[in-house]
């Protein structure tokens, strides 16, 4: 039987819940849990807020642990090894999708606790390719949020080709922000932090920002107009996106990885005379999250994490919903 924390309702409390997996599927692997990092994700999907969470629920998606047992048809893979799991779980890995290295846009592709069971646990499973080795010179116990936030933020500078010699911009520095300021800084661009806190400014340049925008003030957008390659926003809430547009340099790109909850609005001609671009993209494929942590072990980048003990699972949900972390909280496992 694997112990977990389970809420059986939406806003629930999170209880002890003992579930039998069955008999492990001869392609996945069985992961022994020894931190979890805890995403806004897991408090949407605790809460119901996409309405496709299903009860009992067991959160985490960030885990990092070692290989307990792999599947007769696993060859990648064996016991002992440090591994981490994100999003996704298991993808189909025969559609055109996966064929061309984007698993994380396959359409058959199973989240981690999306009608899963996650890794608030003493064990998860998923197929053997989501399972990530996780190299030396990464921090296990700080790792976890790299599995989710980390190539969250990491997969668009990859996909759109974000060039060391680009004026790349981040907005908000929280979860996702902090860590997208460092890889942008290490990856050689001249980083623009937006903030609508203003006393952050001194933060978002010791995590590699050159220059900080308070958001709250228009009048500071004028001096960068058109001068930005890339804006990635990491943030889930309404802002003047127009602002951002201008701020835009020809070709330059709007990024969205934070959902924010009404459509932007855009006109056509703010894109079309300087053939700018808006997007979004998920999580990123596992190459692209090995990439990712080598990346993080060459230029010693880590989260900036709170730790909390799994006893305290439901206080650190709370630390959570009350947007106190600076900037993600892990729950480290019982030895």
């Amino acid at each position: 039987m694997h112990k977990a924390l389970a809420a059986t309702r939406a806003k629930a409390p999170l209880e002890p819940f003992e579930y039998d997996p069955g008999p492990l599927p001869h392609d996945e692997i069985e992961i022994k849990v020894h931190s979890c990092g805890i995403c806004h994700s897991d408090l949407s999907m605790l809460d119901n807020d996409w309405q496709n969470t299903k009860y009992p629920f067991v959160p985490g998606h960030e885990a990092i642990g070692t290989v307990h047992a792999v599947g007769e048809h696993v060859k990648n893979l064996t016991p002992g090894q440090t591994v981490g799991l994100g999003w996704y779980s298991r993808s189909d890995n025969v559609c055109r999708q996966c064929l061309s290295g984007d698993h994380n846009l396959c359409p058959n592709a199973e989240q981690t606790i999306v009608g899963r069971f996650g890794a608030f646990a003493d064990f998860v499973r998923c197929h053997h390719t989501w399972a990530v080795p996780i190299p030396p010179g990464v921090d296990p116990s700080k790792a976890g949020p790299l599995l989710c936030a980390g190539i969250t933020v990491f997969n668009p500078i990859v996909q759109f080709g974000v060039r060391p010699t680009h004026r790349a911009g981040v907005i908000g520095i929280g979860g996702l922000g902090h860590l997208a300021i460092a890889f942008l800084n290490a990856w050689g661009c001249d980083v623009t932090a937006f903030s609508s806190s203003a006393d952050k400014e001194a933060e978002a340049r010791s995590l590699g920002a050159h220059r900080f925008v308070n958001s709250r003030d228009s009048s500071k957008f004028s001096a960068i107009a058109g001068s930005l390659d890339f804006i990635i926003s990491t943030v889930n809430v309404n802002l003047k996106w127009s602002d951002y547009i201008g701020a835009l340099a020809p070709r330059g790109r709007l990024h969205f990885v934070g959902v924010v909850p009404d459509p932007v609005p855009a006109t056509v001609f703010s894109l079309l005379g300087a053939q700018r671009s808006i997007s979004g993209t998920p999580a990123g494929s596992p190459a692209t999250i090995a990439t990712m942590l080598d990346f993080c072990a060459r230029h010693k980048i880590a989260p900036i994490t709170e730790d909390f003990p799994f006893a305290r699972a439901n206080d650190a949900m709370e630390h959570l919903r009350a947007g106190k972390p600076r900037y993600r909280i892990v729950l480290q496992m019982p030895r």
